[in-house]
């Protein structure tokens, strides 16, 4: 598929929207990356967030920032322990004091940008998904590949759990706790899937603040870097 073929077939399931009715998503297809050109980019952005991330927290805890809390209150809707599995955002968010975590210049990006924008956010590559992605509550029977103990394993997500999946399997469990390892993002990655997720307080036009930044930042790695977007949820 295109990239607007794919981000017109991603769907939410019903169920979904039944739990949190207020969550509402920005998806971007990022097309023409050359991420070796982003080391640059990434340790600019990486230093502001971590700034930024201690200036948040000399005012407040990290579980009552808000959208932090927002998030914390959807795990418990759906039986996850957010003090144990923390979304994406909340666990950046407490790493930044020390250093954020460096994988390679496409995720240090996203990362960067989920904590200056305190929004959950994850990336993949395009070119690694089977199907379009939906979010779902799981059955319990789909698999997710990840790793343990630094073997590959296949784990199970439990029953009502909400995960992102395409047509192979799980992509993400617990909404935006863990990725898959078949989908992640690398350096030879040229076409890049990223999810934005919002739960209010989070008005519309601050995610769209941050899939702005996010597609001003990949505009530096290649030449030819083109953008397709589509929000799904509440307007």
């Amino acid at each position: 598929m295109s990239p607007n073929e794919f981000l017109d077939a991603c769907a939410i399931e019903p169920a979904v929207l039944e739990l949190r009715p207020d969550y509402r998503v920005q998806l971007l297809v990022v097309d023409g990356l050359s991420p070796n050109l982003g080391s640059d980019v990434a340790d600019d952005l990486i230093r502001a967030a971590q700034d930024h991330a201690q200036v948040l927290l000399a005012e407040s805890t990290v579980d009552q920032l808000p959208h932090i809390a927002a998030w914390r209150e959807a795990y418990r809707a759906f039986g996850a322990k957010p003090q144990r599995t923390r979304n994406s955002l909340e666990a950046l968010t407490r790493r930044a004091d020390k250093g954020l975590p460096r994988v390679n210049a496409l995720t240090d990006i996203y990362n960067a940008i989920s904590v200056l924008h305190q929004i959950p956010l994850g990336g993949e590559d395009f070119a690694l998904y089977a199907g379009p992605a939906r979010l779902i509550r799981a059955t319990g029977r789909e698999q997710f590949d990840t790793t343990a103990n630094g073997e590959v394993v296949v784990e199970h997500p439990d029953p009502g759990e909400v995960v992102w999946r395409d047509d192979a399997g799980v992509t993400c469990r617990r909404w935006n706790w863990r990725q898959a390892r078949r989908t992640g993002l690398s350096d030879s990655t040229r076409t890049a899937f990223f999810i934005l997720d919002a739960l209010a307080p989070v008005a519309g036009t601050e995610l769209s603040a941050a899939a702005d930044a996010l597609a001003q930042a990949l505009s530096a790695l290649g030449s030819e870097v083109s953008v397709s977007r589509r929000v799904i949820g509440t307007s």
